[in-house]
């Protein structure tokens, strides 16, 4: 139990400290410690490395700041104990450092600063961009310095490690190599002070480190200070025992109670279950057993046996989740071989994704000991502090597993998925960040993903379709959702000279969709991936909406309506009039075409194309957000949208934008009957939300974008919208449905937001509470009512 709290230690003791308390010369000139790495290592290739560093202390610090970094990835400890991972994610023109106290875990006499750094070379995971390996660690005063990284470091390349690819995964994989660790080749209790390192070498200076304002010349890291939080760790047990052959463990090995023994020459399998996916670095320590192999493997969900299934690529059914039988186990694993010796510890240098893991132990002449094993559970350190109450506890269950999916999918980066791909897309993003406004208030991750894909953005106009990367990727429809999370941002949080920076990047994008603009407004043969949605339908290709012989799409030519609708409400605002006027002449322009273009009299719905071969429910739902339909017409068209069976539908992904549609059309009432894909979701045992609507064969069971009524059912049902830059006035504007009782709040940067809506004797009883100096407006049935900032209570006849 000894490494949990030294782990916890961590969380409390170690805070990233703010831009304001780094000497500024660390932001402005060049560093007086110098880049290091193993001589003779090759830069470029996979590699593990240990550098060491003992010091002598007169007396322990009250305060000791350091700057550290490294290529690919480093952990950091003081005295033996874990006080920082990173760097955080980032690219070569803005290459994070971590700014750390550590004087907590410095004592007077001897120390020892020690960090393991890893470059995974070309089987690093494809999120990761790389110069060459490296470490840096940099004092932030004259004091501090005397922990500089020089050639007075110790260093070792660990060739216990090697790298393992996944053999067999039913699916497109992006998140990199695992671990092979041969303890009998692992430096020991390398990070302890006293640990021997006479034997080690010593470390070979490269250059000084130089952040990217220091007016100096750099082909290489340009340093830049970290803008998000340490990441959590919170120690997390495994739950259950599932399956167990030639093993005997039961629930005081799972507390971590009571060790169990593997015999000699003996074949084990454990099948553990956590009950609910999670984020973790798992902790397996154990004892003896020369050369006893043990297998790690990890996975979101078992498959389904599928012996007459000769492709191993269709073999892709899980089912019910919370069922083992008939099914198998297929995913990353890592593996350690055992020194036989006392007290061995392995835990990955990544975070590994789990529902189930399975252990697999072969053991040689020796039985072994696992003494414990558990998780470190990791994430961005999100809070949910947001409520909802109501006596519907599916409800409740689904901003559970929403908010369980989000934090999830939420790192040093959004990402669409943690198993997979671990990727920051703009447009997973863009529904991951008002997740986390609704539910947690906390901004941070939100910006920190707007200026990383600011940072992406090419000559030619577009961003990347996700960042950082090492693999380009664009997906200009993700160019246009930018925008639009730009917006959000503009919205519900302001800060008028982050967007007015942010603006140049709409105005490229929105630039380069102009030189494919014919006169009537309607982009033609736009180039690279345009990419709307994963649906299933005549006319979709690897979810790239309809597009027409003229090389037209409504789709795409309504996500460009919605862009420049954005980008004109910032640009009026805060921004350039020029633009404004320019954008407002785009907006008249595509509304006139599009209505003539697309729209099927005969049918009165809009088509995907001019030649009216496919409709969708993307291309309808959208002409109703942008304002193409309003009133009236938006209503019976929202009807269409509902009842016509011969439409391609929204995924679960989309039904983001569908459900803002029809609710702007005069539907929000309806939107708790529309929840059947997550309720689908829960019935099959998951306890995040699926990538797909095909929720038994989904390659990722953990996609944030699918986390939408973690947002609606405080902005549909409850009502509380934005209405104003910097949610600067309020507009509530309830949609209860069949629900008789129900509150909830949500935070605000003044405060809270609640409101209260009770059904009895006929009449409804409303409290709404805002923070101070906000107002707002509250709507009823049509009818307005204005909001002050504090309480504000009404009681309306329910007629």
């Amino acid at each position: 139990m000894q490494k949990i709290s030294l782990i916890v230690i961590f969380i409390f003791c170690c805070s990233l400290l703010k831009a304001q308390e780094i000497n500024p010369d660390i932001l402005s000139k060049t560093w007086s410690a110098n880049w290091i790495d193993v001589p003779h290592s090759d830069p470029h290739d996979y590699g593990i490395y240990h550098f060491r560093k003992k010091i002598i202390l007169d007396s322990k610090p009250a305060q000791f700041i350091i700057h550290v970094s490294a290529d690919n990835r480093y952990k950091l400890f003081v005295n033996g104990q874990l006080v920082s991972i990173g760097p955080a994610k980032g690219d070569l023109y803005h290459w994070n450092f971590e700014t750390l106290d550590i004087a907590p875990f410095l004592k007077k006499d001897s120390n020892v600063i020690a960090a393991v750094v890893w470059n995974f070379g070309f089987e690093k995971p494809v999120w990761q961009t790389s110069f060459r390996t490296a470490f840096i660690l940099q004092g932030n005063t004259k004091a501090e310095e005397i922990f500089n990284t020089d050639a007075s470091w110790k260093c070792l390349a660990d060739s216990a490690y090697s790298p393992l690819y996944p053999q067999l995964i039913y699916s497109y994989y992006a998140a990199g190599a695992t671990e092979k660790v041969n303890m009998n080749k692992y430096p020991v209790d390398w990070k302890n002070i006293n640990f021997d390192d006479s034997k080690w070498s010593a470390a070979h200076e490269l250059y000084n480190g130089i952040p990217k304002y220091a007016n100096n010349w750099s082909s290489s890291w340009m340093l830049v200070p970290r803008q998000i939080p340490l990441m959590e760790l919170t120690p997390q047990r495994l739950h259950t025992i599932r399956i167990q052959t030639n093993i005997h463990a039961g629930n005081e090995f799972l507390e971590g109670n009571q060790p169990v023994q593997i015999a000699p020459n003996t074949t084990a399998h454990l099948l553990l279950d956590q009950q609910y996916l999670t984020n973790a670095f798992p902790v397996i320590q154990f004892s003896k057993g020369k050369d006893a192999d043990i297998q790690l493997t990890y996975a979101e969900a078992l498959y389904i046996d599928e012996p007459d299934n000769k492709d191993w690529r269709s073999q892709s059914q899980k089912g019910d989740r919370n069922v083992i039988e008939g099914k198998h186990i297929v995913g990353v694993k890592d593996e350690i071989i055992s020194n036989g010796g006392d007290g061995q510890s392995f835990t990955s240098l990544s975070f590994r994704t789990y529902r189930y893991i399975a252990l697999d132990i072969t053991t040689k002449d020796e039985a072994l000991t696992i003494n414990d094993f558990y998780g470190v559970f990791t994430g961005y350190p999100f809070k949910m502090n947001a409520t909802f109450s109501t006596t519907d506890t599916l409800l409740k269950k689904i901003l559970e597993v929403g908010w369980r999916t989000a934090r999830l999918d939420a790192y040093e980066t959004y990402m669409d998925c943690p198993y997979y791909e671990q990727l920051q897309y703009i447009g997973d993003s863009r529904i991951q960040a008002l997740v986390s406004l609704y539910n947690s208030g906390d901004d941070r991750l939100m910006r920190n993903a707007i200026e990383q894909i600011a940072n992406s953005t090419l000559a030619e106009g577009l961003t990347e379709s996700r960042f950082p990367h090492n693999i380009h990727q664009e997906i200009p429809t993700f160019s246009l959702i930018y925008i639009s999370m730009l917006h959000d941002y503009f919205m519900y949080r302001g800060d008028s000279n982050f967007i007015k920076n942010k603006l140049r990047i709409s105005r490229q994008v929105l630039s380069f969709f102009h030189q494919l603009q014919q006169k009537d407004g309607s982009v033609i043969h736009a180039p690279y991936w345009e990419f709307t949605d994963w649906v299933d339908a005549p006319g979709w290709n690897s979810g790239v909406g309809p597009i027409g012989e003229d090389g037209c799409s409504a789709i795409l030519d309504l996500q460009l309506l919605m862009a420049y609708q954005s980008a004109y409400s910032m640009e009026k605002s805060i921004g350039m009039k020029d633009y404004a006027m320019q954008y407002a002449s785009q907006i008249d322009l595509l509304k006139k075409t599009i209505k003539e273009k697309y729209w099927e009299g005969s049918r009165k719905i809009f088509a995907d194309t001019k030649d009216k071969k496919y409709f969708s429910q993307h291309t309808n739902a959208l002409a109703i957000i942008t304002g193409v339909v309003n009133g009236v017409d938006a209503h019976q068209l929202g009807e269409k949208i509902l009842k016509d069976t011969t439409i391609a539908t929204a995924s679960v992904y989309f039904r983001y934008y569908l459900y803002q549609a029809l609710t702007k059309a005069g539907f929000g009432n309806d939107y708790l009957r529309w929840l059947g894909i997550w309720k689908q979701n829960l019935k099959m045992g998951l306890t995040t939300w699926a990538e797909t609507d095909d929720v038994n064969r989904t390659r990722s069971d953990c996609h944030a974008w699918g986390s939408s009524p973690n947002i609606e059912l405080y902005r549909i049902v409850l009502g509380i919208g934005s209405d104003a830059p910097g949610f600067s006035k309020v507009k509530i504007e309830p949609h209860l449905g069949e629900l008789k009782n129900v509150s909830g709040s949500m935070p605000h940067p003044e405060g809270n937001i609640s409101a209260s809506y009770v059904l009895q004797q006929n009449k409804w009883n409303i409290s709404i509470t805002l923070p101070s100096k906000i107002s707002g407006n509250f709507i009823w049935k049509g009818k307005e009512y204005p909001l002050k900032a504090g309480e504000n209570n009404f009681t309306i006849a329910n007629n």
